[in-house]
């Protein structure tokens, strides 16, 4: 028998991982779940109030209650699928997103608004980010950063569907989103079907790795021991553990500084570059055409660079990589803060796109690496809720300075300097050492806590 991380034939070598089809629906989900629930918002802001008349302080509530709600239920949703498996989390979060979508195409004021943005959104937090991260930890450890790109992905492929997107909304914003209700709930069940939550469910190993199973063989064996301390097979810390890890709060400080500005642009991007090019002389509706195509290009520059991200991410450090990109993400919304021409809005998009598509893949592979597959989801659960609440309070807080002063430039400045910040923090991110130097009575341990039966 081979070692652990051995293929034992040249047919196991050459046939395709399945892990590579969890990935393929990572992209679908995430596509989805981005254009209807992050990307779209601020369509929304615009849709809404030309259909209902409601101002940026008043939509924006509804991204308040949903993301305080997130950061509430972030644990839970990561305990549930650690438990009974994101497969199950999928289906069940899709499903709700999906029966959200149809209830709001039927609103009729701002209180049913809340209420269903409540809905879809626990739906997509169940079914959505943390799923699929979930799964491609599981199935991935050598090449977790290349994988968890390609996934997260469908963030960006959404942008290029939001032109069209927001030029359905503009013309028929209940058609559409009873359109988006019944898309959720076709997808949702094909994909199900494919999705397995671990590799070792269908007699497999991660990045598709075929070695000896005899528990005896790989106890017996100290030349493998220190190959899997070093990230072939990590130690799982458990939530306890992690929580009292220093830099489990460094990533999670650095991760909501990050967060915080992208969080404000799902909602204020748009409208910002809409509001703009009105005050140069365009109508409202070519306006908002113009400004999903801003997002367009940002999504064409974060495309490639998540996949470069992804690939260098596997080879060499992810903090220091991560420390580059959240200063780009500070340089850019500089740009947008003081930006008011259209090309300066292009500007901005090419290097926020760059930014934003290098961070995504490296902030969920690193804690990956960092903490291990077992309670992965747990442990980014709780890291999930000072993140949500602040993104839930900084948007709208941002809407109603807007509303009152009829400006972003204070607001955004504010955010590049809490990106910036973002990037000193995460300077301090070292590894866990007792992960990396772990003793061979712990390692044991684990392997036999993942051992099949």
């Amino acid at each position: 028998m081979g070692q652990y991380n051995t293929l034992n034939s040249e047919t196991n070598r050459n046939r395709f991982f399945y892990g590579w089809w969890i990935v393929m629906i990572g992209v679908v989900l995430l596509t989805i779940n981005s254009l209807a629930v992050f990307r779209g918002i601020g369509v929304l802001v615009i849709v809404l109030k030309k259909e209902l008349g409601w101002n940026r302080t008043q939509v924006t509530i509804g991204t308040f209650l949903s993301r305080a709600e997130g950061a509430a239920l972030g644990p839970i949703e990561g305990y549930l699928i650690d438990k009974i498996g994101a497969r199950k989390m999928v289906l069940i979060g899709m499903s709700i997103m999906g029966v959200g979508f149809l209830m709001f195409s039927r609103i009729q004021n701002v209180w049913q608004f809340y209420a269903v943005y409540i809905v879809i959104t626990l739906g997509a937090g169940m079914g959505g980010w943390l799923a699929v991260a979930s799964l491609i930890n599981n199935w991935f450890i050598r090449k977790k950063s290349i994988a968890m790109a390609i996934a997260m992905s469908g963030i960006y492929i959404a942008g290029f569907l939001l032109t069209p997107y927001g030029k359905a909304m503009y013309i028929d914003f209940r058609l559409t989103l009873l359109v988006i209700g019944l898309i959720v709930l076709v997808v949702t069940f094909p994909s199900v079907f494919i999705i397995r939550n671990k590799p070792e469910l269908m007699g497999l190993l991660p990045d598709g790795n075929r070695g000896c199973r005899n528990k005896k063989t790989l106890s017996d064996n100290p030349n493998t021991l220190p190959d899997l301390a070093m990230g072939t097979n990590p130690i799982d810390f458990t939530v306890s553990q992690a929580l009292k890890l220093p830099v489990f709060w460094i990533l999670t400080l650095a991760h909501v500084c990050s967060t915080i500005s992208i969080a404000t642009m799902g909602v204020h991007l748009t409208p910002r570059i809409t509001d703009l090019l009105v005050s140069l002389g365009r109508s409202e509706e070519s306006a908002l055409t113009l400004a999903t195509n801003v997002e367009f290009v940002y999504s064409a520059f974060a495309l490639p660079a998540i996949f470069i991200s992804g690939s260098l991410g596997d080879r060499f450090s992810k903090q220091k990589m991560l420390v580059f990109f959240l200063i780009l993400q500070s340089i850019s919304t500089l740009i947008l803060a003081l930006g008011n021409t259209l090309s300066m809005a292009f500007v901005f998009a090419v290097v926020y796109g760059i930014a934003f598509g290098g961070r995504v893949p490296l902030m969920s592979a690193i804690r990956g690496d960092y903490f291990g597959r077992k309670n992965f989801a747990s442990i980014t659960g709780w890291s999930m809720l000072p993140n949500g609440i602040l993104t839930a309070i900084v948007p709208v807080t941002i809407a109603w300075w807007y509303d009152n002063y009829h400006t972003y430039t204070l607001p955004f400045l504010v955010l590049a300097m809490i990106n910036f910040v973002g990037a000193i923090v995460m300077i301090f991110a070292n590894p866990p050492q007792y992960h990396l130097n772990a003793n061979k009575p712990n390692i044991k341990k684990n392997i036999e806590t993942n051992e099949i039966n």
